[in-house]
């Protein structure tokens, strides 16, 4: 048994449940702070509060879109390729670095769960980076491989150069 479409499905789950808590987050700290109606270190409140909000939604559509690429893989069972796999790979540092952060100014248990998606992350890239078996089927050339009739390449190694 593969584990790589329920680990795909996991990952999809986390990163959309992520953004829509991010976003919330964000949200709810920009009403804060609009509510306090403080200034810190002359910084216009209005200003902070709408920066948080346009945080909130801007990594709250970046983790959903980590997700899609997330779901993606799940469906289609394949690996993420090209855009996708920069999304995932940042997706990944991103909970590295959180990870780091999140030990001195939350606690550990904000810390295992940036890991535990981290490695989430990087088990959906790494199972589904395994190489292929080969199409059962003709060979070319002939079917023995490329080589010559007697087992020798078919082109020879080119020759030396001297300077």
């Amino acid at each position: 048994m593969s584990v790589r479409r329920p680990v795909a499905w996991i990952v999809a789950v986390v990163f959309l449940v992520e953004a829509v808590g991010v976003a919330a987050l964000n949200w709810f700290l920009a009403i804060v702070v609009d509510r306090q109606d403080m200034s810190l270190a002359g910084l216009d409140p209005d200003m902070m509060a709408v920066s948080s909000k346009i945080g909130g939604v801007v990594f709250g559509l970046y983790f959903a879109l980590c997700g899609l690429v997330a779901l993606l893989v799940a469906l289609r069972d394949r690996a993420p390729a090209g855009l996708g796999r920069v999304l995932l790979i940042s997706a990944a540092v991103v909970h590295g670095l959180l990870g780091a952060f999140t030990w001195g100014l939350v606690g550990p248990g904000a810390f295992v769960f940036m890991i535990v998606v981290l490695g989430l992350i990087v088990l959906l890239l790494m199972t589904y980076d395994a190489r292929e078996e080969p199409a059962a089927g003709p060979r070319p050339e002939g079917g023995n491989g490329g080589k010559g009739e007697d087992g020798s390449p078919v082109s020879p190694p080119p020759a030396p150069t001297t300077p």
